[in-house]
């Protein structure tokens, strides 16, 4: 009977450690991105000098190289704005849907080597990897292979006439842009594929294995299927995440061939680490969805307090914050867009720079009591992801001179979670975990 009992508690440990091990946690490059939350993406290309190219709309026409003639371009002014808003890392569209590539690529013609900028000698890649490091600011390059109007390239990824011999050369150019971007450059902190990947099955290159070669450290928006390092979509271009938004998520293949992350809010029990990105433009509803420049549109920058909302809608609820930023014809961030970026960081640190209490720690509770009553306005909570997310429900609670009452409740914490409370004089706040899967481990900030 001792023997079967012995056997029976050695099955069931080697069960839960076999659960344990199975825990799905970011990888260190994910971790670090996590920790970024906020970026800035700068779209240009030769609409923002001949605004009436709409590459979809125009697929026989393409603008001549010989317009792209930013005479004033200064990435060094770009970083800066970015940082001044608070952005940790950056990332440039190399090449956007025209097909237009800001590096003096070998794949084709048409790119700034047959510009009148700098005599077709500037390679506006470099130029903005070297203002990042100059300031600190991590580098990312936009490099999508879904869309290409200069080849006639639409989503997924395929050529419109479905030659196959057009496909292989694009699926050349595409290799050849993607190598030189990968390996030209140095490390990059993320890369932006718009659109998803399309794998080799459906007509696409082997992204995987380039990217595995050249770039293995960098976390990737809409990567190829079984990259460890991705990050998704939130599904829109708003800048909100859905309420929970979890960074584990499933996986499946939609009929085009692209990978698709099941549902937007991602899934607690999900087989892969795959967080949210939530990109929206600075700009809004202004010229070609505010990613790109146009005269006369400043009236449409956001506030600060849209700004605002949007970070807690964003970093606030598990995912990084990706603003996008525009360039104008002389190659600047416009003079509007670099104040609205500076008033937004300043105020963004005014907020959350001076705690009025914290605390950390594992369990289920923890526990902030104020030596004076305090005005409480939003309360930060993070979880260590470095051991998963294990929390999976939460109530905030409130001292005051009647005893603890419940303020709010919500699920998914992850990297951060902001509560923004109605301002409320308190003595204390208490977090209580009411569910999760594991020991959790916990950070708590009022503010």
């Amino acid at each position: 009977m001792k023997t079967k009992l012995l056997l029976i508690t050695f099955i069931g440990t080697l069960i839960i450690s076999c659960v344990q091990t199975e825990q799905v946690v970011p990888t260190e490059a994910q971790l670090k991105w996590a920790d970024a939350e906020v970026g800035a993406m700068f779209h240009f290309d030769v609409q923002v000098f001949e605004p009436d190219y709409e590459w979809r709309k125009t697929r026989d026409y393409q603008p001549d190289p010989s317009v792209f003639n930013p005479q004033e371009l200064d990435t060094d002014q770009w970083i800066r704005s970015a940082k001044s808003a608070g952005a940790t890392y950056a990332v440039l569209v190399a090449k956007h849907c025209s097909g237009f590539s800001l590096w003096p690529t070998a794949a084709h013609e048409y790119s700034v080597k047959n510009s009148p900028w700098k005599n077709g000698q500037g390679d506006i890649v470099k130029d903005f990897i070297a203002s990042c490091k100059k300031y600190g600011v991590k580098p990312g390059l936009y490099a999508s292979a879904s869309a290409n109007a200069y080849f006639h390239v639409d989503n997924p990824g395929l050529v419109l006439s479905g030659d196959p011999e057009e496909q292989e050369k694009y699926n050349e150019v595409v290799k050849t842009q993607l190598t030189e971007l990968w390996s030209q450059y140095g490390d990059l902190f993320e890369i932006w594929f718009d659109g998803g990947v399309l794998p080799p099955e459906k007509g696409g290159i082997d992204m995987l294995d380039l990217i595995e070669k050249y770039q293995p450290n960098a976390v990737a928006f809409n990567g190829p299927y079984g990259y460890v390092n991705n990050i998704r979509w939130v599904g829109n271009e708003d800048g909100v995440a859905a309420y929970p938004t979890w960074s584990r998520a499933d996986s499946t293949k939609t009929a085009s061939g692209l990978i698709l992350i099941k549902g937007l809010n991602g899934n607690p029990d999900g087989q892969f680490w795959s967080p949210g990105e939530a990109d929206f433009a600075l700009r809004k509803h202004a010229f070609q969805g505010g990613w790109f420049w146009h005269e006369g549109e400043e009236g449409t920058i956001r506030s600060v307090d849209d700004l605002m909302e949007r970070y807690v809608q964003t970093v606030g609820r598990n995912t990084n914050m990706l603003l996008g930023v525009v360039i104008d014809n002389r190659g600047l961030v416009p003079d509007e867009d670099v104040e609205r970026l500076k008033e937004f960081g300043e105020t963004l640190g005014q907020t959350f720079s001076k705690s009025l209490g914290s605390i950390s720690g594992e369990g289920n509770e923890l526990t902030i009591t104020f030596n004076n009553p305090q005005e409480v306005n939003h309360i930060v909570i993070e979880e260590d992801i470095a051991k998963g997310e294990r929390v999976r429900e939460y109530e905030i609670y409130g001292k005051t001179n009647k005893g603890w009452e419940l303020l709010s409740n919500g699920q998914s914490i992850g990297h951060k979670r902001i509560e923004v409370l109605t301002p409320q004089t308190l003595l204390g706040i208490r977090l209580k975990v009411t569910a999760s899967e594991g020991i959790p481990i916990l950070s708590l900030n009022c503010f």
